[in-house]
């Protein structure tokens, strides 16, 4: 009866982690030559030249090593909104959209 339990347990955490939802990210679309230092003319520029594509996460800077570039390609020096997984350091996107952030109005008060 303990292995029938056991085995149940381990089949359904299989399932979630195959079920997983893709996360979602904001930042810039970067080559790995200049990494967090973004600039669209030299990030498109670097890139069309071969230079692989890397993410620059908004949320802590870090750069990220992109698993399929032709997905990141056109967005070159853009800030965008990724969808995808994470996995051993490397994003595999499955949606990209350019970002814009919502710009902050003063109150009127």
């Amino acid at each position: 009866m303990k292995r029938i339990f056991a085995a149940s347990v381990l089949i359904a955490l299989l399932v979630i982690g195959v079920m997983a939802k893709n996360q979602r990210w904001t930042g810039y679309v970067s080559d790995a030559k200049c990494g967090a230092k973004v600039d669209a003319a030299c990030a498109k520029k670097c890139i069309e030249a071969g230079e692989k594509v890397v993410f620059v996460n908004d949320g802590d800077k870090s750069v990220v090593a992109v698993a399929n570039p032709d997905a990141l390609k056109a967005f070159a020096g853009q800030h965008v909104l990724v969808e995808g997984k994470m996995e051993n350091k490397t994003l595999t996107v499955t949606k990209a959209t350019p970002y814009e952030a919502k710009k902050l109005v003063p109150s009127t008060y």
